[in-house]
């Protein structure tokens, strides 16, 4: 049982990974102008019971130095009593940084963006768990009562609405964490399920929503479910949130400018400055030694070294982020926010040095052979 529940939490975690790795920064890139407002437009119906809202956002694509749209949809929750905290942007002293979203027992702060459809910059008031069911509000969610009974009907008063899409900076939003929220963070999650991963590769592939292209309408502003990108059930984007005019001269510079495929880079983790900079972690091939027993071993030693090293990326990374806020509340200067930015280097370079040597300590061993003249009392223990 303890087998099956470390490999979930690995597929969790090794989930989480590849969706920072698309949304955080590269080296060498730094994020200067922010993301477009939140295009308005209407949720499609949810699809069944228990499924939560996830909201539409803007996500950045560094071979194009351009966002683009991540349609909201709707996901089956990973487990009963989960809710999806969003993720979000905010202006960190210099760049703009991506705070990925996660699932947990409740809603935590996802910037005070007001995404709509229960999300109105705290907590969330589109539906409720009880027990094994989750019950939609059906006076901020598009439910069928056809099709879903689960439902209930509260009215939320004193919305504002702003259709900004970060926070801090020049212009965004100016909500802080509460203790409670801090407290929540800190806490264990799971990222997004591999649906929503799915829903963001897709959205990358697809030129039309690109901020540069759709000028912050996207044609595909929500999906019913992930990866529905196609039918008549795809909602279009009604209106831009604001008027969006992309720096004309983001592309300068650029090798890769003109390039249909450009490469990725940030191959070599020896340049990474943030665990969120490093390649996800590969899942290790099963060991195929020869010996059965031995192999599961392996195997299960593996998924546990590999769990455990996820979690520490995840720790350094909240702790860096905390460091940055702390400057940022501090107004540091160039010089100081440099030094910072080389001691988080250094730590994330430590970090992989020492799971590299972890994992080559790990690596299976062929078998001995038995020698049939040596006796069973002198073989080497496995």
């Amino acid at each position: 049982m303890r087998n099956g529940i470390a490999g979930r939490t690995l597929l969790f975690a090794l989930l989480v990974l590849a969706t920072s790795i698309s949304a955080y920064s590269q080296v060498g890139f730094m994020i200067t102008f922010g993301p477009p407002a939140l295009p308005v437009y209407e949720q499609p119906l949810c699809p069944g019971e228990n499924y939560i809202w996830a909201p539409g956002y803007w996500a950045f694509d560094y071979d194009y130095d351009d966002y683009y749209w991540v349609p909201g949809t709707w996901v089956m929750a990973p487990q009963p009593g989960f809710y999806w905290t969003p993720g979000y942007w905010a202006w960190a002293g210099d760049r703009f940084f991506f705070h990925d979203g996660y699932w947990g027992p409740e809603v935590g702060f996802y910037g005070g963006i007001v995404y709509g459809f229960g999300y109105f910059g705290d907590g969330y008031v589109g539906g409720r768990w009880d027990h094994d069911r989750f019950f939609y509000n059906r006076a901020v969610t598009n439910v069928n009562v056809t099709i879903v009974h689960n439902v209930y009907n509260t009215t939320v008063n004193n919305i504002t609405v702003n259709r900004v899409s970060y926070n801090g900076g020049n212009g965004g939003i100016m909500a802080r964490a509460t203790a409670r929220q801090e407290e929540f963070e800190r806490q264990r999650h799971m990222g997004p399920v591999e649906a929503q991963v799915q829903q963001v590769r897709d959205a990358r592939g697809n030129r039309d929503l690109r901020a540069s292209v759709n000028e912050g309408r996207p044609p595909i502003a929500a999906t019913p479910m992930p990866g529905k990108f196609n039918g008549r059930d795809v909602v279009r984007a009604r209106e831009a949130g604001a008027p969006y005019h992309p720096p004309a001269n983001r592309m300068a510079g650029r090798q890769d400018q003109g390039n249909p495929n450009p490469p990725r880079g940030n191959e070599n983790w020896r340049n990474a400055v943030h665990p969120r900079d490093l390649p996800p972690m590969e899942r290790q091939a099963a060991p195929n030694t020869g010996d059965a027993r031995r192999d599961q071993k392996a195997q299960q030693q593996q998924e546990k070294l590999q769990a455990k090293q996820e979690q520490e990326r995840q720790k350094l990374e909240q702790k860096q982020e905390r460091d940055d806020r702390k400057q940022e509340q501090q107004h540091a200067d160039d010089a100081r926010r440099q030094q910072m930015e080389q001691r988080h280097q250094q730590q994330t370079q430590q970090m992989q040095e020492r799971h590299s040597q972890q994992q080559q300590r790990l690596e299976p061993r062929p078998p001995e052979h038995r020698s049939e003249n040596r006796p069973p009392s002198q073989e080497r223990p496995h």
